[in-house]
């Protein structure tokens, strides 16, 4: 008979190995084994063809310039008997939702290679040398095909320049990016996989990756312009059931600054809004209301806590910035004011739209500042100093970073001249230089609120006038606005 001073130490030691082989294995399947935890994100072939260039409307450039890299894929051979050597790499840079995933996915469809898409965050583990396992995992699994494109989204995550200090160096990170750097570098001529990285600060990654021989073309994907919009409005509204009434150019008009993606998500509020009310088809109304959501958010629904100072407030505040608008920067748009409240705390908004140009003048920076501020301006106007508002706080910060734009970028400021501040100051904080700085735009944000005040002195009537109408209708448009102007003077 087996004691039981045996059996206790081989039972112990079974349950202790069964323990290890768990806990192994399960480490294994989260951060190591033979995937190292990394799910490749693959668009085969087949499904790649279908989706090109014809799928995405806007950035014209951006399509140039990649025309011939795609040729390069489709038909290497055709540029190495010049001599010429296909490009390794590709940096997408922009505002976010513009199109950068959209366009590298584009590019392998019009190829016809598979598209391998991963983003950033995906490479970052605690563990050093995680991440640059799957870096190697990535292209040994693209270079099976023999020609592909990898898509990078997100690269800043591993890609920003490295520090020279011990002590501001991540190992992981590091060896991530080295990874990657010894990846493209041993590409063999011409043989078919491409990369592409986007980004939304181009200026924050690592010279290394910039350099000729790694990411060769840096290309900007850009916010749309007004004839991209209406592309971009044209095919989205594809396979909806969208009313005649609907005007595809007005709807651009309204729309600047709008990214590709809240064109998408506009003309999805408008299909929600009209679904939801069971229309037939999606009218000027829904898509009027689902440009508010996109914008403000949602329409407070129960106003009763709202009292009648507070209505008042708003439409002072919003007619502030509507009227001064029409006064300083007569060609801009003031498509739409409004005094009813959002979900997201928005008392109401003017939307005001300027016209698409390249450049913009001292002047036009000075008048920006002027329509920011003209909220507060007409609080204090009507209901005294010491009863303005939190209302204007979005409204003064956009007038700071303009104020700020204005003396230490674009070497607006007489006093500080022709110098760029921040190149001046580098990454220290120089209390001399931000003294300076602040003193400089507090005297300019003083002297155009002082003159957006005179400016609306002189106006007063139209002032009242547009905020007594918003206060029966709540909201008015850019004919509504430049009609009580009219009568006002």
């Amino acid at each position: 008979m087996i004691s039981l001073d045996i059996i206790q130490p081989i039972i112990s030691i079974v349950i202790i190995a069964t323990a290890f082989i768990l806990v192994y294995r399960k480490s294994a399947r989260v951060s190591g084994g033979h995937k190292m935890g990394f799910e490749l994100k693959k668009v085969a072939h087949e499904s790649a063809v279908k989706f090109g260039f014809n799928n995405i409307a806007g950035n014209i450039e951006a399509k140039e310039q990649v025309e011939d890299v795609i040729d390069f894929i489709k038909s290497p051979e055709k540029y190495t008997r010049y001599g010429a050597r296909m490009p390794r790499g590709m940096i997408f840079y922009g505002s976010p939702g513009t199109g950068k995933t959209l366009m590298a996915k584009a590019i392998a469809g019009e190829a016809g290679v598979p598209f391998y898409s991963v983003s950033g965050s995906d490479f970052v583990q605690l563990y050093v040398g995680v991440g640059a396992g799957r870096v190697r995992d990535l292209f040994k699994a693209a270079r099976k095909h023999g020609r592909a494109v990898i898509f990078i989204d997100e690269i800043d995550a591993i890609g920003k320049s490295r520090s020279n200090s011990a002590s501001g160096s991540s190992d992981e990170k590091d060896q991530t990016l080295n990874a990657l750097l010894t990846e493209m570098s041993g590409f063999e001529e011409n043989d078919g996989i491409i990369v592409i990285a986007a980004t939304n600060r181009l200026d924050m990654l690592d010279p290394a990756l910039l350099r000729p021989g790694r990411f060769d073309r840096h290309i900007e994907i850009g916010l749309p312009d007004l004839k991209a919009r209406e592309m971009i409005i044209k095919l989205h509204m594809k396979n909806k059931p969208i009313s005649d009434t609907v005007d595809v150019s007005s709807i651009a008009k309204q729309t600047v600054y709008f990214s590709g993606a809240m064109i998408e998500n506009l003309l999805n509020e408008a299909a929600i809004v009209s679904a939801k009310r069971g229309g037939l088809v999606i009218d000027d109304k829904d898509i009027d209301k689902a440009f508010y959501t996109v914008v403000a958010g949602a329409e407070k629904q129960d106003r009763s806590m709202i009292s009648d100072m507070d209505r008042q407030i708003s439409a002072y505040h919003e007619a502030g910035h509507a009227l001064v608008t029409k006064l300083v920067a007569p060609s801009n748009i003031v498509s739409k004011v409004t005094i009813i409240p959002s979900t997201k705390g928005a008392g109401g908004f003017s939307m005001n739209i300027a016209k698409d140009r390249m450049y913009y003048t001292r002047d036009d920076m000075e008048r920006q500042i002027q329509i920011s501020l003209a909220g507060r301006v007409a609080e204090e106007l009507i209901f005294g100093a010491n009863k303005v508002t939190t209302g204007a706080s979005n409204d003064i910060e956009k007038a700071t970073e303009i104020a700020r734009d204005y003396c230490m970028r674009y070497g607006m400021d007489e006093k500080l001249g022709m110098i760029n501040m921040e190149v001046l100051m580098g990454n220290s904080d120089n209390p001399i230089a931000s003294e300076i700085l602040l003193k400089q735009s507090s005297k300019l944000m003083k002297r155009l609120y002082n003159e957006t005040r005179e400016l609306m002195e002189k106006n007063k009537d139209a002032l009242i006038r547009i905020s007594n109408e918003l206060l029966v209708r709540e909201t008015l448009d850019e004919d509504d606005i430049s009609d009580l102007m009219k009568i006002a003077s």
